[in-house]
């Protein structure tokens, strides 16, 4: 593994920065395809409006999380700070900031949140599981020492070589890639299920809040809040928010045209007085 990809003179194109590239391109257009298909006021140039408040304002968020944490670190060294293509990116301070972000430009472009979140959250945790291939091949976001057989054995300069040097380590990027691209298939095949606005969002959150709590138990770069690791900490609140959520507002039912009509007017399933609609 090797986290430069090519490098002509001064030019170099690295596997971290591919990634997103790919991951920003594939959302887009799945982004697109959903917000068409729930005909969502957003038009191909409101998607990329979307894009360019989201996406730095994530990039931002999980920098600034996984400093704050580590700024015992980050406070003798401030520059840095700017290194992001050395890893550090928390993804919980991601989503935070992405989430507002997304309120943000819902309210100025006036298109109602919780459909517009449910459009996101597939193309979002699929770009999450391409995100990991820049982990591995960067060597961050990286795993214990482990002697199971795909314990796997990173260059020396990567920043799992230097934290456990010679040693084989749990491909702990695989293992959330593989459980990104699971939560991804759930919340692709249910899309189309019906199920009132929020629904597909507060499952994205309890769901990846789970797999990320599962993955950190072989993780060997977890911030930590205390002796308790902060990704099992805040997954806990949030599994915990989302899943009352989704019973205070009842999300779990399908909708209806009847149910449409009457859910929808007092509040626990979109917008006053809308038309009945079809089951999706």
């Amino acid at each position: 593994m090797h986290p430069v990809l090519v490098k002509i003179g001064p030019i170099v194109i690295r596997y971290y920065g591919l990634m997103y590239v790919i991951a920003i391109t594939l959302g887009a257009a799945l982004l697109a395809r959903e917000a068409r298909r729930k005909a969502l006021p957003l038009s191909s140039e409101g998607v990329l409006d979307l894009l360019l408040v989201t996406i730095p304002a994530a990039i931002i968020g999980a920098r600034l999380y996984y400093v704050l944490f580590q700024w015992g670190y980050y406070g003798r060294h401030p520059l840095d700070i700017l290194k992001v293509w050395q890893g550090g990116l928390a993804i919980h301070g991601g989503v935070i900031a992405g989430a507002l972000a997304v309120l943000a430009f819902s309210r100025v472009k006036k298109v109602t949140f919780w459909p517009l979140a449910d459009a996101i959250v597939p193309s979002l945790v699929l770009g999450q599981a391409i995100g990991r291939i820049g982990n591995l091949m960067n060597g961050d976001a990286y795993g214990l020492p482990t002697r199971l057989p795909w314990g796997i054995h990173f260059p020396p300069d990567s920043p799992v070589g230097r934290a456990y040097p010679g040693l084989a380590t749990h491909p702990s990027m695989i293992y959330e890639m593989i459980l990104d691209v699971l939560v991804f298939a759930y919340l692709w095949g249910i899309r189309k299920k019906g199920y009132r606005d929020g629904f597909p969002t507060a499952m994205y959150v309890i769901l990846y809040s789970l797999a990320r709590s599962l993955v950190s138990f072989s993780r060997g770069d977890d911030l930590f809040l205390g002796p308790i690791r902060a990704p099992h900490a805040i997954s806990a609140v949030l599994v915990i928010g989302f899943t009352a959520f989704i019973l205070w507002r009842r999300l779990y039912e399908r909708t209806t045209p009847e149910t449409v009509r009457l859910g929808r007017s007092d509040g626990r399933g979109g917008r006053r007085g809308s038309p009945p609609e079809s089951p999706r």
